[in-house]
């Protein structure tokens, strides 16, 4: 058995659940596009910029974490720069072999040049559009669709569910509330989330990662089937004297309602979220048997990929090619896709090209 490493990872076929579309951007993108309509950047070259994201965001603060938002959002106010992101996006992605994605991101951050938020939506649809078809041109074939944010710190409203609905047949998927859990509770949310209850369309709430195990638990109440982080679930597990977990009512609920936890161990370390990857229970959660699945969050914030956070996955909680497969699979299974597609999309694309490699001796159970 071997140790799986980055280009075997990028190798794989992998599904993305949690990825904001405003914080995958990339840098010299941000460069260029802050260059042509006068944005000012706190650095002088891409590089530099880039590792200003990373820095920034390394801070253990959610609170300043997301104020390198401000910045990228900024050059994601002309059309012709939303589709262009849109569609780098996606090709990334796809060189980073995932095969399914979600993106997310609110578009009402995408009006300050003029836009109305249908417009950024459709900008959003066509720069996807055209990476897919890019890709497909490449020979790496990815499916990729949108989730619809509402910022929590706003007046709670129905608007961006009602757009998500509008557009449920043109590549949108679902629908979230991202931005400062603390002191906004997803209950503030009710009537959006009742009105995508009664219309039977999906939706995930960030939950358990600035806010801890109430902040899920509101989430639940809410109708979420998947929570947007949920790391501090681990709040409402106890150790017995015996060494054996003890789950309180949330993390009962969680596990046995197969709630999935779209865990992002890098961008939960550097907002604090989690002290550190040592003290990550991923592996934990998934020993206990929770439906666990990881996701980058913000790539450009977190200097990640996809990729780059499974192999945090086996250089931290020693994951080999098996349990990697199992997490993949999670994914596939939790991903806004009809039962259908997710059934082929398992069966034809990612067990034949994991099963090879495990059965050719690369992991192992």
């Amino acid at each position: 058995m071997t140790t799986p490493d980055l280009d075997l990872l990028r190798a794989m076929p992998k599904v993305s659940l949690h990825d904001h579309l405003d914080g995958g951007v990339r840098a010299a993108t941000v460069f260029e596009i802050a260059g042509e309509i006068g944005h000012p950047l706190p650095a002088d070259s891409p590089e530099a910029l880039g590792r200003w994201f990373a820095e920034s965001a390394d801070s253990g603060s959610l609170v300043r974490y997301l104020e390198t938002f401000d910045h990228t959002v900024a050059v994601m106010q002309r059309p012709q720069d939303i589709r262009r992101v849109a569609r780098e996006f996606v090709e990334d992605l796809a060189a980073d072999g995932v095969v399914y994605g979600e993106t997310r991101y609110a578009p009402e951050r995408l009006t300050e040049g003029g836009l109305t938020e249908a417009q950024a939506v459709e900008a959003v649809r066509d720069g996807i559009a055209e990476g897919m078809a890019a890709c497909l041109d490449r020979g790496e074939p990815i499916l990729v669709h949108q989730l619809l944010d509402s910022m929590r710190h706003e007046q709670p409203t129905t608007r961006i569910a009602e757009l998500a609905l509008a557009y449920r047949d043109a590549g949108v998927a679902g629908f979230d509330i991202a931005g400062p859990e603390d002191g906004f509770p997803a209950e503030d949310w009710a009537a959006a989330f009742g009105l995508l209850r009664r219309q039977l369309m999906p939706f995930t709430i960030h939950a358990g990662e600035a806010a801890g195990v109430e902040s899920i638990r509101g989430a639940l109440a809410c109708g979420a089937r998947r929570i947007g982080h949920g790391v501090r679930i681990i709040g409402d597990i106890t150790m017995g004297e015996d060494g054996a977990a003890v789950l309180g009512p949330v993390a009962t609920y969680v596990r046995d309602a197969r709630i999935t936890l779209e865990l992002c161990p890098s961008s939960n370390v550097q907002t604090g979220a989690v002290g550190s990857l040592t003290e990550y229970p991923f592996r934990l959660l998934d020993e206990l048997g929770f439906r666990v699945t990881v996701n980058c969050d913000n790539q450009l914030m977190s200097s990640t990929s996809l990729s780059g956070e499974y192999g945090v996955l086996v250089e931290h909680f020693g994951y080999d090619l098996a349990g990697l497969r199992r997490i993949t699979v999670n994914a596939a299974k939790s991903a806004f896709l009809p039962f259908d597609q997710r059934q082929s999309l398992i069966a034809e694309v990612i067990l034949p090209a994991w099963d090879a490699v495990v059965a050719a001796g690369a992991g192992s159970s």
